[in-house]
Parts: structure tokens; C-alpha cells; sequence
């Protein structure tokens, strides 16, 4: 039984919907089907100098229904339309499509769509009234230009609530459901002074409910990060050891998660190849795993789009690629299980979730001319990359990217005016020197600083 909040907001129902379509699938002579479903409901705020820039809610269902003909071919369809007619509809249209189904590639129910969960219960929340998310957000945008003189804008920055639920029904009797709360904001200031160039710099903060959402330290971190870059200076071109923080690594390591993989290694547009396992990526004391329930991620889910369950997966130990991200379909081409990495989709979809970087145990080997290097010759510290969507190819391994970031130089901190960093990603991470202790949680992952050595920096005249 549901809370009071929890009915205001819930529109899916895994009994109604499971028995609608046993009625339904029934009436058709479908013996095999399966659905996923979400649907949220959402407010956020947008302000320009203290008047409201944009307000939206919006209510959202999406449901994708499979169903296997006679003949095991699958019809797959989509529909926002849950009733009992719309999901009539969209089981006739997923029928009609089976008969074009691809018999070379023919998915199936996952063998873990059954086992059980330990999924951790979070509290349902009501949401503000939109007109006091606008009200923090202007005190937010107030409070931030308020830090320096130079801060005459916030030209990107909002606010914002959302609940959503998912689910995934097969008629083999397996039923997911979960629900969770969510709120952001993110705050990306302008700063300006005479005859310079315009900076800028930002942060993000995510929460469970608004009330909770840190949003001092995060006025704090964009003024502060916005304000070290007004005093800038050119960078000669060379290469340099860098220091990225934990967002641009992630930024960087998700770019090429292809690495990882099992779709894009079958479809032949990954850097790995079905034997990579055991073999040698980067150096011996970095790990990586993919932790969908990691206590700092607020948007974990228990399972994946064919409701096999996630887990805390390791993808980099000791330097050695230890596993793939599999859906049901590459986890049987590699007899292997599924890994709870699944998007249901015409095509079933393979992606990581929550990466969390750490220094292995066997760290005796990081460079111990780190210190040397560091307090005797220049180093970068990269804050953010840019144009990660342009500037990475995924296939080939190489990225040559914008950043934002400083140039340390026997202690004195200058922000870059702006630079390019360039490379390769299987060259980058055997060139690590250092995975610092101290981790950070960011909006996409967990990871401490890494020292990369001898990557080639690009500046601009």
C-alpha cells in the first residue's frame, strides 16, 4: 500500500498493467510478451536577472511492448498511451511488426528478469509549488552575481523537480517497479571585466527533494570557479603533465565507454574485441567500475530495461579489463550472464551507468617522480571538457578537445585562455602517474584527481 504522496503521484500500475495484457495478449494468440514503461512528472524554473526566463510541467508516459509471433520473430512498438485501448492498440501494432522481424537477431527474456532485488526504499516527496522553485532560483542568481563585480550574468541556470517510476512486466511472470524522487540545479555564471574576455564557469548540484539540494555550494563553486578565470593568460604549445578533476575524467572515460561495451564490440565499433578480457588497458593501479547502486547516486535503479538486476560491476582491475556490459542477447553471444546494463528498444541499447574510478591496492608502482614533476616544472589542471559530442572518436580512440582549465607554474595558478588538449585514450591511460585517495561524488560518477603525463597541449595565439 502506497502513502498519501505516493497516490498523488503515481500512474503506473504493475497489477492493472499485467493483467490487462494477459487479457489482452490472450484475446490475440500472443503466449509471449513483454513490456517497459516509465513516466514522470516534471517542473523546473528558468530566470534571467531576477524575472522568470521559463516555467514548465509536463506529465510523461512512455511504454515499448515486445511480442514473439508463432514463429519466435519479434514485433516490437511504442505507444504513451497506458489505457486498456491504447495498450489494445499497441499490441496489435507490435503483432503486425513480428512479421518483419530480424531472425538473426532475436532477443529474449532475461534469466535474471526474476531473481530478486534489494532495492532501498526512498521517501516520496511532495513538490513545491512552482512559484517557490522560482523564488529560490532568482535568490540563487541574486546571490551569485552579488560575489564579485565582474559576474554580470547567469545566463544558463534552473531549477528543478521531477518523479518518475518504471517497470518491467514479462508473461513469465516477472514485475518490476520502483519510483524515486529527483531535483537539480545548476548554476553557470558570466564574468566580464574592461578589455578582457568574457569567462565563465558553473556547477551543478542533485538531490533526492529541492529542500535538500546544496544550493550555497553551489553558488559558492561556480563564483569561486568563475572568478579564478578572470585573470588568464595564453599557453604555449607543448606537452604537459595534466591533472584532470574527477568531472572532466569521467567526462572523458564515458566518452569511450564503448570500451566496454557489448554491443559495440559485436557491431565492430569498439576498441575491444571479444578476447580483450584479461588483457592489459591501462596502468596497474587504476580500477573502474560501474556501480548502478552506489549510495551517491541518486537516480540508481535495480534494474535495467529487461529487468535484470544491476549491481556494482568491475570493468578495469589492477590495469586488466575484467568484464563487459552485456544485455540478454550479448550475454548469450559471449555465454556469459547479463550484467543489468539494458535499454528495451527496437534495438536493444548496452550503456554504463555510474562509473566510479579508484586507486587500486597495487599502487606501489604510480611514478615517484610525481612530486618532481609537480613542484619543479609546470602542470594543467583541467576543470571541464568541452565539445565532447564533436571532438571524440570513439572507434578510433583519438579526442581533441577545448577545455577549461589553469596553468600551475611553481605555484602560481593562471587560468588558460583558451587551449586544446589532444590524444589517445589507450596511450592516456597507461600514462597515468598518479589516482589520488581522495574521491569526489559528481553528478555522473565517483573519482578522485588523475595525473596524466605527457599530453599534448594545444594554445591558441
Amino acid at each position: 500500500m502506497v502513502d498519501s504522496n505516493k497516490q498523488n503521484y503515481k500512474k503506473l500500475n504493475p497489477q492493472y498493467i499485467q493483467e490487462i495484457l494477459s487479457k489482452l495478449t490472450k484475446e490475440q494468440n500472443i503466449i509471449k510478451w513483454d513490456i517497459g514503461a516509465s513516466s514522470s512528472i516534471d517542473q523546473s524554473v528558468q530566470v534571467d536577472n531576477g524575472i522568470a526566463k521559463q516555467m514548465k510541467a509536463a506529465q510523461r508516459s512512455s511504454i515499448t511492448l515486445r511480442v514473439w509471433n508463432e514463429k519466435g520473430l519479434v514485433g516490437i512498438t511504442s505507444t504513451s498511451d497506458i489505457s486498456e485501448f491504447g495498450l489494445k492498440k499497441a499490441i496489435s501494432g507490435a503483432k503486425n511488426a513480428s512479421l518483419y522481424g530480424n531472425p538473426n537477431d532475436i532477443p529474449d527474456f532475461s534469466k535474471l528478469a526474476k531473481k530478486s532485488i534489494d532495492s532501498q526504499e526512498y521517501p516520496i516527496k511532495q513538490h513545491k509549488k512552482i512559484q517557490n522553485l522560482l523564488n529560490i532560483l532568482i535568490e540563487a542568481e541574486s546571490e551569485l552575481m552579488s560575489k564579485h563585480e565582474a559576474i554580470q550574468s547567469v545566463p544558463y541556470n534552473g531549477l528543478g523537480e521531477s518523479f518518475y517510476e518504471r517497470l518491467y512486466i514479462n508473461s513469465d511472470n516477472a514485475s518490476r517497479y520502483m519510483n524515486r524522487n529527483q531535483s537539480s540545479i545548476y548554476l553557470y555564471a558570466r564574468a566580464q571585466e574592461n578589455g578582457r574576455k568574457p569567462r565563465s564557469s558553473g556547477a551543478v548540484r542533485l538531490a533526492l527533494a529541492s529542500e535538500d539540494l546544496d544550493i550555497k555550494g553551489c553558488v559558492e563553486e561556480s563564483s569561486s570557479k568563475t572568478i579564478s578565470h578572470l585573470d588568464y593568460q595564453q599557453i604555449e604549445t607543448n606537452k604537459y603533465l595534466v591533472c584532470f578533476s574527477p568531472e572532466a575524467f569521467l567526462d572523458l572515460i564515458l566518452a569511450f565507454s564503448s570500451i566496454f561495451n557489448a554491443r559495440s564490440i559485436i557491431d565492430g565499433v569498439s576498441l575491444s574485441k571479444p578476447d580483450s578480457i584479461g588483457k592489459l588497458i591501462s596502468v596497474p593501479f587504476f580500477n573502474l567500475y560501474d556501480d548502478a547502486l552506489h549510495p551517491g547516486n541518486i537516480s540508481s535503479t535495480p534494474f535495467d530495461g529487461e529487468g535484470t538486476p544491476t549491481k556494482r560491476l568491475c570493468l578495469i582491475k589492477d590495469g586488466v579489463i575484467e568484464n563487459f556490459l552485456h544485455s540478454e542477447a550479448t550475454a548469450r553471444k559471449f555465454n556469459v550472464d547479463p550484467t543489468g546494463h539494458a535499454g528495451i528498444g527496437s534495438k536493444v541499447s548496452v550503456g554504463p551507468d555510474w562509473l566510479h574510478i579508484c586507486k587500486s591496492a597495487n599502487n606501489s608502482i604510480q611514478s615517484s617522480n610525481l612530486s618532481h614533476k609537480v613542484y619543479n616544472n609546470n602542470f594543467i589542471i583541467i576543470e571541464g571538457l568541452n565539445a565532447l559530442h564533436a571532438g571524440v572518436k570513439p572507434s578510433q580512440g583519438s579526442f581533441s578537445l577545448p577545455f577549461d582549465g589553469w596553468l600551475i607554474n611553481n605555484g602560481e595558478k593562471k587560468s588558460i585562455e583558451a587551449a586544446t588538449v589532444a590524444g589517445d585514450i589507450r596511450q592516456l591511460l597507461k600514462n597515468i602517474v598518479n589516482v589520488e585517495d581522495q574521491e569526489f561524488i559528481t553528478h555522473q560518477g565517483v573519482s578522485p584527481h588523475i595525473w596524466v603525463d605527457d599530453l599534448s597541449i594545444t594554445g591558441e595565439a
